[in-house]
């Protein structure tokens, strides 16, 4: 567990160096449909890995529950010797 913590704190710290060396990057427009919107490149950048990561979030987690639930039915079932 306090590797991933190591590596998650290693992954920050690289995420906002980025940011602030590239905090005057230039302006991008993205377009969706009727919506436009002008931001900074880092902005978009950084957009899109925190929505990668809510992903992978949303998709992990009932994931882990549905296993944290087999694993204790399964301790259950197992009288212990």
């Amino acid at each position: 567990m306090q590797i991933f913590l190591w590596i998650v704190l290693l992954i920050v710290v690289g995420i906002a160096i980025f940011a602030v060396q590239n905090s005057n990057a230039q302006v991008v427009v993205i377009k969706f449909l009727l919506w436009e919107y002008k931001t900074s490149l880092v902005y978009t950048i950084l957009g899109s890995i925190g929505l990668g990561v809510l992903l992978t979030l949303l998709f992990w987690i009932p994931r882990a529950i549905r296993a944290s639930f087999q694993r204790k039915h399964t301790n259950q079932e197992i009288p212990p010797t």
